[in-house]
């Protein structure tokens, strides 16, 4: 089977200092505290960070006296989230794997899927993978936490590309609308000092708020709210983004 883009290590090794910059970092502080308020979470509770990429909510939930485990399928940024962890004097549990096919049943208090990770699959199916995967890992009564751009809040903040500054390169983005609404089209281009030239373009799925919730009620949870922002602001056209937490 060939591999999907985010399947590929360099992608990552190239553009994770632009999407992981200082500022995105600064905020994970507050998500964290934000994800233990929602989640009803104690010191000491099991939380599953789903493609936790370089450990940015991770660790600032092991800061606060969770339980972590981040599950990434790549490599390269497990081995940063545990020099990072290491630095702060904390410890996270890292698992090198495919969300589709994780498989740790009724291990966790909370599951997290933050900062627009959900979407990128070939198939709907793959999602709905990704989705039944985190279920069957939570306890009864557990929670799962999803945030990511849905399609009422492309459509409300689109534009159609910027440029910018960010980790000593210029970053071109293009964007564009794929189907009828079903995804949003991303091209980035990062630009070096020495001129060298990078380009990726991927698109990631939309659903609609209510769309996924129907989905995850589906899949087995058992409620789904929707806000829109972590501070559990209606969802409405003031919203910041998409939150969606279920319980088990």
């Amino acid at each position: 089977m060939a591999k999907e883009w985010f399947q590929n290590e360099d992608f990552w090794l190239e553009y994770g200092p632009i999407m992981f910059d200082e500022q995105h970092w600064a905020e994970a502080k507050g998500i964290a505290k934000a994800v233990c308020s929602l989640a009803g979470l104690d010191k000491g509770s099991s939380v599953l960070d789903v493609c936790c990429g370089p450990g940015r909510i991770s660790i600032e939930l092991a800061l606060l006296g969770m339980n972590v485990t981040g599950v990434d399928i790549t490599q390269a940024f497990l081995d940063a989230a545990q020099e990072s962890a290491g630095d702060e004097g904390v410890r996270i549990n890292t698992i090198n794997q495919d969300m589709r096919s994780f498989s740790s049943p009724d291990s966790f208090d909370c599951a997290v899927n933050l900062y627009n990770s959900f979407g990128y699959c070939d198939s709907i199916e793959d999602d709905r993978a990704i989705l039944r995967s985190v279920f069957n890992s939570l306890k009864k009564g557990g929670t799962f936490i999803i945030e990511c751009i849905s399609r009422e809040t492309a459509i409300l903040n689109f534009t159609p590309g910027e440029w910018f500054e960010r980790a000593g390169m210029t970053v071109l983005t293009d964007f564009g609308v794929s189907g009828a609404w079903e995804g949003l089209r991303s091209r980035w281009i990062l630009i070096g000092k020495d001129g060298r030239r990078i380009e990726h373009e991927f698109i990631q799925r939309l659903y609609s708020a209510i769309e996924l919730k129907n989905i995850m009620i589906e899949t087995g949870f058992s409620d789904a709210q929707i806000y829109g922002g972590y501070d559990s602001r209606p969802y409405d056209q003031n919203a910041q983004t998409m939150v969606i937490v279920a319980h088990k």
